[in-house]
């Protein structure tokens, strides 16, 4: 099958988690002979953060980890037909400018012949549900949403059995523990600051239990204002910036574990989403501990696959097992790593994304949501 996906961008992993999913997925597509398409606006915010930080350096691990994989460039109506001429399947990220999603939409409805799937992979449509409900999906086929509690919010806004649960998962051909172990040492955090959507969270389980439990810790990501910066030095911590996301295998591989902490949107509004950090690390080996969080749709076994702490002083005790106990990192790093790979690799999201495209048929006549 052709495959034409909108992204907001392919190349940049910065303050941009999805691009993390979808390499994964498009690879493995394109690894089993289907032709793959990747679309992204000019100008896109994400890249042009990357390459005022670090001009073209910046790209280059991304670069050497997936030779094949391009996208195009679009920067207006006119240039969305070429891209979409012989698909069978079109997919738009939820990053999309809406008249992207509208205008993909009138395709759809004046009788282009591919399947148009509509991807949320964020909590705006519980956050800010208007930004959302602003989306023309009228002549979409269906929604791929990120956890059952997002599919919930879609069917309560007319989609019924077209709306489809579908996680994000870990690309193992990447994430995979290291293929000779060396020293590990301290504590590892991957994340962007939040917009304060974490703060109190983020010191609470990982600054203070840290500093308690005389780990050294590193954190990597983006958008850290001067008030954040400071709270990290005053624990102790260091801010590495940020990291591409095709270098983070070879970061967990030198740290003796990391920490899970949800934005609030995930914990209150939208259970059992996890970030695609999680996958991630248990694809690495790297031990886990995680802030509460409720693995509504049973992805995982807590308290095997990972830790889980019920508050500061819990995640304390935790850092400090994991620091001292060589045979509980070897536990927790064989479980995490045994359900990705049961479970949770790109691999399986294609499998499911096949099974979905079966399901709605791709020559089908769209119906309207309501």
């Amino acid at each position: 099958m052709r495959f034409v996906w909108f992204t907001h961008s392919l190349s940049s992993c910065w303050n941009h988690g999805n691009a993390h999913f979808l390499r994964g997925v498009l690879r493995d597509l394109l690894a089993r002979g289907h032709e793959v398409t990747a679309a992204e606006p000019e100008g896109a915010w994400s890249l042009a953060n990357l390459l005022r930080d670090h001009g073209e350096a910046g790209l280059v691990e991304y670069r050497q980890a997936y030779p094949e994989l391009s996208s195009r460039r679009y920067a207006d109506e006119a240039d969305l037909a070429p891209l979409v001429e012989d698909a069978e399947v079109v997919v738009v990220h939820e990053w999309s400018d809406p008249w992207v999603v509208a205008a993909l939409g009138r395709m759809r409805r004046r009788g282009a012949r591919f399947t148009l799937l509509f991807h949320d992979t964020h909590h705006r449509a519980v956050s800010d549900p208007q930004a959302i409900r602003a989306f023309d999906l009228d002549g979409y086929d269906g929604v791929l949403a990120f956890g059952e509690a997002l599919s919930e919010v879609y069917r309560r806004w007319g989609w019924g059995a077209r709306v489809f649960t579908w996680h994000e998962a870990a690309d193992t051909r990447l994430f995979r523990p290291p293929v000779r172990e060396g020293h590990r040492d301290g504590l590892v955090w991957i994340g962007n600051w939040g917009d304060g959507e974490r703060g109190e969270e983020l010191e609470a389980f990982l600054l203070r239990p840290a500093a308690e439990a005389g780990l050294p810790l590193d954190i990597h990501g983006v958008r850290y204002p001067e008030e954040a910066l400071a709270t990290l030095r005053a624990h102790g911590a260091r801010h590495r910036g940020w990291l591409a996301n095709a270098a983070a295998p070879g970061v967990f591989a030198r740290h003796l574990a990391t920490v899970h902490v949800p934005r609030r949107f995930y914990v209150r509004a939208l259970p059992g989403i996890p970030t695609i950090r999680v996958f991630e690390a248990l694809a690495c080996g790297i031990p886990l501990a995680c802030a509460p969080w409720d693995d509504a749709e049973g992805l995982f076994r807590p308290g095997e696959d990972y830790l889980v702490a019920r508050d500061g002083a819990e995640m304390t005790r935790h850092l400090r097992a994991l620091r001292d106990d060589p045979d509980l990192r070897a536990q927790l790093s064989a479980s995490g790593l045994a359900t990705i790979r049961a479970r949770h690799s790109c691999t399986h999201r294609v499998d499911e994304l096949l099974r979905i495209l079966a399901t709605l048929h791709a020559t089908h006549q769209p119906e309207q949501a309501a």
